[in-house]
């Protein structure tokens, strides 16, 4: 009977244990990522999340954490919250791709200053405009799921209870920035060369007819070319964004860019 309760109390430190682990690398993890990571959320709606969470996958985890050895210490907590940074850094990074391109295809289309400062982020109203629809369009294609898929199996690259290695953390960060700043442009690029070809018509017509206010003709024109050119090219942004951010959950350290 002693033996008995002993082994059931060992199972029960063991799985607490595997239990405070993942709560960190969760918690870190959706304190980043868009949508439940962002500041509108509650903390404690963020605190209930997290907590569900991790009673789902403490135990799939369990036997593997107990197998990897970890010993209870503030080392192995740190290296945890650490690991889940860089998992919700990486969610971050595909947002701000898509805030980036918002604000390029703002200031191509002299709309970077509408609604300036009415949000406590301040950004164009495109960015808000896409913002929120990208979040709504991950929440509703299964993020939460495929945010716990990428717990599950960040430990197969991102040991238990170890921190991760600087120079491969620096050059993963490297490569994601550099593909989130080339999604961005791409999202960007059919109203950044519409644009130009606009401005320079413009400018071939007021070189052509000097007395013409061409400003006051062109400004508004193309203004009202943007926003329906954004009616038209909205969905198809928004889904070119929802797969980049699909790929980089199927291969989040390993993504061609």
């Amino acid at each position: 009977m002693i033996e008995a309760l002993s082994g059931l109390l060992d199972l029960a430190q063991g799985l607490a244990w595997a239990a405070a682990l993942v709560f960190v690398r969760i918690g870190a993890m959706v304190a980043l990522m868009p949508g439940l990571g962002d500041p509108v959320v509650p903390q404690r709606i963020k605190l209930a999340l997290v907590v569900a969470l991790a009673i789902v996958l403490a135990p799939v985890l369990a036997e593997r954490l107990a197998r990897d050895a970890v010993e209870p210490s503030f080392a192995a907590l740190g290296g945890e919250a650490v690991c889940g940074l860089i998992l919700g850094i990486g969610l971050r990074l595909l947002l701000i791709a898509l805030q980036t391109a918002a604000a390029i295809i703002a200031q191509a289309t002299t709309l970077s200053q509408l609604f300036a400062g009415a949000a406590p982020d301040p950004q164009p109203a495109i960015g808000n405009l896409l913002t929120i629809a990208g979040i709504a369009l991950a929440m509703m294609a299964g993020l939460h799921v495929r945010a716990a898929e990428l717990v599950l199996l960040s430990y197969d690259i991102l040991p238990a209870g170890l921190l991760p290695s600087a120079s491969e953390s620096a050059d993963w960060s490297l490569g994601l920035i550099s593909r989130c700043f080339g999604l961005a442009f791409t999202l960007s690029a059919p109203f950044v060369i519409a644009s130009l070809l606009y401005n320079l018509a413009l400018g071939a017509i007021n070189r052509a007819m000097p007395t013409l206010m061409v400003a006051m003709v062109g400004a508004p024109a193309l203004t009202l070319g943007a926003m329906a050119m954004l009616a038209i090219a909205g969905p198809v942004i928004l889904m070119v964004w929802l797969a980049a951010l699909n790929d980089h959950l199927l291969l989040p350290f390993g993504a061609a860019p």
